[in-house]
């Protein structure tokens, strides 16, 4: 099915080529309720021949099983793709609900050398900082994270969460090929002083969570509707006043895939997609999915086209948005900015 492969990109102008969309892999092992592994691995297998290349994980993703779950599909095709993975969330297994920074020196040896063994590879693809230590100098973050560049254990460096001074003081210690944050219909604040500093520096986007955590496909309407294991019932967009004010705002995004045939989430990922002509920046979205008729519904976002007067109509959406994307907004980069 070659017609339905999707388009390629430079990662920013320090990174590798990769498929024009990436796959969250998070969910296949943690956050989101029940996994079926079979299926997970099936997705994986359909993500790579519909073309995508840049399959993202992170040590903290089920205490490290996300990336042993990942490791036998990434080994059987070393060649051919791209594996990001992040350190700096630390969890006590001890207290797994409790989560902490760590950007030191001494943690980013001991967490690539844990994914490493656990991923059972020798050298990572795309090496990320997950969360951002306030205390600890980003330019020290990042002097650690390009040793490890020197020795052959991390071939590109990320960071996900940063503001834009963040990124050029980071960028000026080693070059940054992806930034990685949230950016969807629904979370666009990247866009004042993010965005600006990735087009200037030449670093590509990855957005997280374009499809507003499954929120914009219209799959529930409120977290009471999730299992009581899905991390999203933590999240005040989907609670309360706020869930049945934000359901309210999918009708626009509801008719714009009317018009083109499409799903609501295939929109909200085709917005997110068009955002590199808009802003004129690599972006590589990577929605999370453990099904593969999901991964085939996403990747033929792809080559969805808005009309300026469709995005007109999606503008407005998230300046309307109720609650905060995280209870605890201290793990994100709000107010850094």
């Amino acid at each position: 099915m070659t017609d339905s492969r999707i388009a390629k990109v430079e990662l920013g102008t320090a990174g590798p080529e990769v498929g024009v969309q990436g796959l969250g892999c998070m969910g296949m092992s943690a956050a989101y309720g029940p996994t079926d592994a079979d299926e997970a691995r099936a997705t994986l297998e359909r993500a790579l021949e519909l073309g995508v290349t840049l399959f993202d994980t992170a040590d903290v993703y089920g205490l490290g099983e996300n990336e042993k779950f990942i490791s036998p599909f990434v080994k059987a095709h070393r060649d051919e793709v791209v594996l990001a993975t992040k350190f700096g969330i630390f969890r006590d297994p001890a207290e797994p609900t409790k989560r902490a920074i760590r950007n030191d020196t001494a943690y980013i040896r001991q967490s690539v050398e844990g994914s490493l063994k656990r991923l059972d590879v020798e050298v990572i693809d795309l090496y990320y900082m997950h969360r951002r230590d306030v205390n600890i100098p980003i330019e020290e973050t990042v002097a650690a994270m390009a040793e490890l560049v020197r020795e052959g254990k991390v071939k590109h460096l990320g960071l996900s969460e940063v503001t834009g001074g963040e990124l050029r003081a980071a960028h000026a210690v080693h070059p940054i090929a992806a930034v990685q944050s949230e950016w969807s219909l629904f979370s666009r604040d990247i866009e004042a002083g993010v965005v600006p500093a990735v087009r200037e520096l030449g670093v590509a986007l990855v957005p997280y969570s374009p499809l507003g955590r499954g929120f914009l496909t219209g799959s529930f309407v409120n977290a009471e509707d999730l299992t009581s294991d899905d991390f999203r019932r933590t999240m005040p967009r989907f609670t309360g006043d706020n869930a049945a004010a934000n359901a309210a705002l999918l009708e626009p995004v509801r008719a714009v895939a009317e018009a083109h045939g499409a799903s609501p989430g295939q929109i909200a990922l085709a917005w997110v997609q068009q955002q590199a002509a808009v802003h004129g920046l690599p972006v590589v979205s990577i929605p999370g999915t453990q099904r593969r008729s999901r991964v085939e519904e996403n990747t033929a976002a792809t080559r969805i086209v808005l009309t300026q007067d469709e995005l007109g109509v999606l503008e407005p959406i998230a300046s309307k948005v109720a609650g905060d994307r995280y209870a605890d907004m201290s793990f994100s980069s709000a107010g850094r900015e």
